[in-house]
């Protein structure tokens, strides 16, 4: 793989990965015994993920997970289950103290994901909703610790930027809590107030990480009036998937989805109504970026979903190619992110991170387009080594909104 793909001027900043100074422990285990039955997954060797019965070019069954990586909630759900799309850095301990300097934090910082996407983050922003499975009791406690931390203005329950409720719409009551989904529930809402500090947040949790109720939950968030929908898992595709389909379908509101962190397609990213959110690693600093695809960047031909009209490129012979753009995903060069549960900062990967990052930039844009959008404004989104539309990239990642 192609490891160059853009660049820009001459200044050449350090990203801060490394620890800082201090034990601050290890990263506490997830219990196999979550409302999901998922297991937390071990870093390095080969991990069964979800996948299957596709065409999958390239890719399919088993990956090798890098060493130091962590798929927190990757176990091969079974059909109609969906797994969450974080993966963590483990080189990183958890940073517990909720007072730490931002300039100690590891991982990329709000002004660096706007500044590598070229993001007008003053912009006012409209409502992006994140949908994820089960109950984060501590989210908008949580959110508080990130925003402070990175001297962005409150969101709140309080101040009206901040609302959560469960798959019907309701704050009364909220489904059972998992620690995997708490995580990425804190991940989505962070890279969400990075992109967008303006942006007003509806989280919507689903009573469960199966497929059907996801989608549910996806259907309340548009009649709740957000302008962008995010949604950061993945689960196997099947023969009937174009029945749901329907869920992901509401012109006038964008809706992103994560790729999948296996090398193959998933659903629903493959779905022809969704903007699905690959990665890359991506390093440098202020005023000079490189990014290269990230090898675990969902990919591939789906083997029910047909090929959309505006997706012109020669890959997937009849078929929807899933990936359409990307953003950083890679653990190694991932995001600052906080979440109590976990043990405090830690920093986060996955094509996790687009999903919500993207659906932010959608807010800052104005504009809520389908993804025909992006494949015809291809100049407004940074090429990926090699030239052209990449199997784990697609278009690119946002060099500024003018694709979406």
């Amino acid at each position: 793989m192609a490891t160059v793909l853009r660049r820009w001027s001459v200044l050449t900043t350090a990203v801060l990965f490394a620890s800082c100074a201090g034990s601050h422990g290890s990263l506490p285990a997830i219990s196999a015994a979550s409302p999901a039955g998922h297991a937390l997954t071990t870093a390095g060797g080969a991990t069964a993920l979800p996948g299957g019965g596709a065409t999958a070019l390239p890719g399919g069954g088993a990956t090798a997970l890098p060493a130091g990586d962590l798929l927190v909630c990757a176990d091969g759900a079974p059909a109609g289950l969906a797994d969450c799309t974080l993966a963590i850095n483990v080189n990183i301990p958890p940073i517990s103290d909720v007072t730490t300097p931002s300039n100690l934090l590891p991982g990329l910082h709000p002004a660096d994901l706007q500044n590598a996407y070229a993001l007008p983050a003053q912009n006012a922003g409209r409502t992006v909703a994140i949908v994820d499975a089960y109950d984060d009791p501590s989210a908008e406690s949580d959110l508080a610790v990130y925003r402070t931390a990175f001297g962005l203005p409150e969101c709140s329950s309080s101040n009206g930027c901040l609302e959560k409720v469960n798959q019907q719409g309701s704050s009364a009551s909220y489904p059972a809590a998992s620690a995997a989904w708490d995580e990425e529930i804190s991940l989505d809402l962070d890279m969400v107030s990075a992109a967008c500090p303006n942006c007003k947040i509806l989280l919507v949790e689903a009573n469960s990480n199966s497929l059907e109720d996801l989608g549910a939950s996806v259907d309340t968030a548009a009649s709740m009036g957000a302008a962008a929908i995010s949604n950061s898992y993945y689960g196997a595709e099947w023969s009937g998937e174009t029945n749901d389909d329907a869920h992901y379908h509401h012109p006038g509101t964008a809706i992103t989805v994560s790729s999948g962190d296996s090398a193959a397609p998933y659903y629903p990213a493959v779905s022809p109504f969704v903007l699905a959110v690959g990665g890359t690693s991506l390093s440098g600093g202020e005023g000079s970026w490189s990014e290269s695809a990230w090898s675990l960047s969902g990919q591939g031909c789906s083997a029910y979903e047909p090929k959309p009209d505006w997706q012109g490129n020669n890959r997937c012979e009849g078929k929807r190619s899933t990936t359409d753009v990307a953003t950083v995903a890679d653990p190694q060069t991932g995001v600052s992110m906080y979440d109590s549960t976990a043990g405090g900062w830690l920093v986060g990967g996955g094509t996790s991170v687009g999903a919500p990052l993207i659906a932010a930039a959608y807010a800052l844009s104005g504009n809520s387009p389908g993804p025909a959008y992006s494949y015809a404004h291809p100049s407004s989104f940074h090429d990926i080594a090699p030239a052209g539309y990449d199997w784990p990239t697609g278009l690119g990642t946002p060099n500024g909104i003018g694709g979406l």
